[in-house]
This record gives C-alpha cells, sequence and structure tokens, in this order.
C-alpha cells in the first residue's frame, strides 16, 4: 500500500508501472507541489513503435492527464550510434535517411495519446538530433566525456551483460550511454526537464544523466 501525494504516482503504482525510482519520496513532493517536466526516449530504429513502446507512452499519457508536462524524444541521433541495451548483438546501423523516414512515421503514434501545443502543459515533441549531430567530438570529450567512469560503465548491464557472454561490444555502442546521459541536460536545459522514465534496460542510462545533471549543472533529476 503505497502513500503517494502525488496523483501521478498513485496512478502509477496502482497501475504496476513503478519498478524502480532514484528518488521516489523526492519526486513525490516536485511532483505534489509543481508543474513537472519529463520524457522518454525513442529511437527511429522502425518505421513503427512495438508494444512495448505503449507501456511508456501510457506513462507520459497519465503524466499529463494529472497535470504536468511530458517530451516525446525522437532519436535522431542517438539512433545513428544504436543502443546496446538489451542487446546481444550489435544493431544494424541506419542510414540517415532510413532514420529521418521512421521518424516521420512514428510521430504520428504520439498525437493518439498526447495532447501537442504552446500550452505550458502541453506535450513537445523534441528530437536530439538538433543538438547531437553538431557536436564539436574534442570539445564533448572535455565539457562531457570528463565526468563520467569507465570503470563504473563496464558494471552497467548494458554493458556487462555483453562483455560477460564475451559478445562484441563496439567503441560507437559504449557511447550510447555518453549521448543519452546528455540528451537529459539538453532538456532540462532548454525545458527545465527534471524526470526521466524508461524501461528497466534504461535504469544505466538514465541514472547516468541524473549524475550528468548533477555535475554540470547542479541540477537535481529523478
Amino acid at each position: 500500500m503505497t502513500t503517494d501525494k502525488s496523483d501521478f504516482l498513485t496512478e502509477m503504482h496502482a497501475r504496476g508501472f513503478v519498478h524502480q525510482c532514484s528518488d521516489l519520496a523526492g519526486l513525490d513532493a516536485r511532483l505534489a507541489r509543481e508543474t513537472v517536466t519529463c520524457y522518454v526516449g525513442y529511437d527511429c530504429t522502425a518505421p513503427s513503435l512495438h508494444v512495448g513502446n505503449l507501456v511508456s507512452i501510457m506513462m507520459l499519457h497519465w503524466f499529463q492527464v494529472h497535470g504536468h508536462r511530458p517530451i516525446a524524444l525522437m532519436g535522431g541521433g542517438t539512433t545513428r550510434v544504436g543502443d546496446p541495451s538489451g542487446k546481444d548483438d550489435t544493431r544494424q546501423l541506419r542510414t540517415g535517411a532510413e532514420i529521418d523516414a521512421n521518424k516521420v512515421s512514428i510521430k504520428a503514434s504520439f498525437a493518439k495519446f498526447l495532447q501537442f501545443g504552446d500550452g505550458p502543459k502541453d506535450a513537445i515533441m523534441d528530437d536530439n538530433a538538433d543538438w547531437l549531430l553538431d557536436l564539436n567530438y574534442v570539445d564533448f570529450l572535455r565539457d562531457v566525456g570528463r565526468h563520467f567512469s569507465v570503470n563504473r560503465m563496464l558494471t552497467m548491464d548494458s554493458v556487462k551483460l555483453r562483455l560477460d557472454r564475451e559478445q562484441p561490444l563496439s567503441f560507437l555502442e559504449f557511447n550510447y550511454m555518453v549521448l543519452q546521459a546528455y540528451d537529459f541536460v539538453e532538456l532540462y536545459r532548454r525545458h527545465g526537464c527534471s524526470l526521466q522514465m524508461g524501461g528497466s534496460d534504461q535504469w544505466g542510462n538514465i541514472v547516468s544523466g541524473i549524475d550528468l545533471g548533477r555535475r554540470m549543472d547542479g541540477a537535481e533529476l529523478f
């Protein structure tokens, strides 16, 4: 029996959507006292979403129903790298044209569940290609990469499981965690986004973003 103060977490617990949270009490207090902005990221690896994506889309839907602002983040940039989470083999790399076509195709799915617009609680659709594709590599290493410990990255499930099975993990995929963490920082700066939700396979990437936001901007993220 939960004793959440916020309507959103009460709803999420009732529906069995909560597996773990970086600071449940802190998030509950934040949700109860103010409008919060949250995002979920969706890589554009196919022209349509799958049923597993529906869980997180419904989380964004109920987030908006209870008075908060959701962001559906298109992975126009991260899809070019490929998320190793939950995969035994390297993902097939997509061309820029394929990614753009997939992005256009899946965008329409969100309008069925979220209300988009210019209001303070209307949903936002953003694309990490807007900030990732123009990054200067050396500057990114100096400004962002220095905050990451390879020792810690090797303990994350998305990396550790692949290595434990002696399956290849490319340097390209190894960087995915850093890029997703940086997405959280960018969305915090652009939209005041303080919450990231996702599947349990994304836990390592999410907490890396929380840590990066604290180190770079002193932000309290969840």
